[in-house]
């Protein structure tokens, strides 16, 4: 089946436990989500499972849970929804605001990592924005969010790379903290260790992702992020115009935060 075409200034609205997707960018995962998403303008979905909460429809919310009252974050969620109807995308600020960074403590306390994390690596804690903007799909053909100014600055630096004869294609852009902690549980579930975790993933709350700004990219047949996209055209065609674009690679070797060498992981600065 055919990827549905993304809605025009298509916005992904966030809350700390609740997304609001545009409905047209979700798929259904059984015969009543279908029924639903067919009908509805946005869908709420819980961020720490990715569980379809409930449907905007014309008529009213149609819930897609027992219980959706007692939801954690609904109240948030719902503010957000109401207020997003008096702010139609071409209005909305040029930057969106910033969430609070509840519970972060507490998850990473859960995952091992203890206070003195942010002093040894030297990273800095990110929130995550209000609101972000459909900068296009991935490899995998998923919506990629971005802040408004990276998602404009990451599709021209495509552009002007194909006009080179160069591919370049994106891995991954926003990710929240609850999907960085999944990561994290998934890892420690396979029985990895969490300070070879650490070295290659940044701890819940202090990725780059997070902030909307910073994405992997990759090219066709090279592998996602691994080492060996920078020996591939579209790496040494970053290395010489990504700055002009506003972009920088985070994680060159060597660097001060003890994450290993990312040639493929690019952050927009302005």
């Amino acid at each position: 089946m055919p990827t549905p075409p993304a809605p025009l200034h298509a916005r992904l609205l966030n809350t700390v436990d609740i997304e609001l997707w545009p409905s047209a960018l979700l798929r259904a995962r059984g015969n009543a989500d279908a029924r639903a998403l067919a009908r509805a303008s946005t869908v709420l979905r819980r961020k720490r499972d990715g569980r379809y909460l409930a449907a905007v429809l014309a008529s009213g919310l149609l819930p897609l849970v027992p219980r959706l009252a007692r939801e954690p974050g609904i109240g948030a969620a719902l503010d957000l929804l109401d207020a997003s109807h008096d702010a139609p995308p071409r209005t909305l600020p040029h930057a969106p605001s910033r969430l609070p960074l509840d519970h972060l403590h507490e998850r990473l306390l859960a995952l091992g990592i203890d206070d003195g994390y942010a002093q040894r690596c030297g990273l800095a804690l990110v929130a995550e924005p209000e609101w972000l903007l459909l900068a296009g799909r991935d490899r995998y053909r998923r919506p990629l969010w971005l802040l408004p100014t990276a998602a404009r600055a990451w599709l021209a630096m495509r552009r002007a790379a194909a006009v080179d004869g160069v591919v370049l294609e994106a891995i991954s852009g926003y990710r929240s903290h609850d999907y960085q902690l999944g990561i994290f549980q998934r890892k420690l579930a396979r029985a990895q260790d969490l300070a070879q975790i650490l070295q290659v993933n940044a701890a819940p709350g202090y990725s780059e992702h997070h902030g909307g700004d910073a994405l992997d990219i990759g090219t066709p047949g090279e592998p996602p992020a691994e080492e060996s996209f920078e020996a591939t055209p579209a790496f040494a065609w970053l290395r010489g115009h990504a700055a002009a674009h506003g972009f920088g690679m985070s994680y060159p070797r060597g660097n001060p935060h003890g994450i290993v060498y990312e040639p493929w992981h690019w952050r927009f600065t302005g």
